[in-house]
């Protein structure tokens, strides 16, 4: 088992990590729209969206991952509402390739943002 940190990315705001890696493969945190100096980004649910992408990117890349070897990914929002703006965000960000996905609605997250995503990727 590898813990995986970048500077890239918000630092955890708990006892936790921001990816592990087992067999290959990696597990990140839900990742919030925290800029990597931690930061809370303000804006609609698609500016988050953005923010949340970038942290992702930041963790994936350290580990020697990529968004084109993430095979599951969980969306977590706020208001359902939402569900046509984060779809459009993360459909630019997983345009060809289309991994697993699960989206649910939450009654609260974490600094009260809008969206969580946590991913599961192959590491090449």
């Amino acid at each position: 088992m590898q813990v995986v940190n970048t500077t890239e990315a918000p630092a955890a705001i708990g006892p936790y990590s921001q990816g592990i890696i087992v067999n290959n493969m990696l597990y990140t945190s839900g990742q919030i729209p925290l800029t990597a100096e931690g930061e809370l980004v303000n804006g609609d649910v698609k500016v988050q969206t953005h923010q949340v992408f970038k942290n992702l990117q930041a963790i994936l890349s350290e580990a020697g991952a990529a968004l084109d070897t993430v095979v599951k990914a969980t969306v977590f929002i706020k208001d359902m509402n939402d569900f046509g703006a984060v779809n459009e965000v993360y459909g630019e960000y997983f345009s060809t390739h289309k991994p697993a996905r699960s989206c649910v609605e939450v009654a609260r997250l974490p600094k009260d943002v809008l969206v969580e995503i946590e991913v599961i990727a192959l590491v090449k």
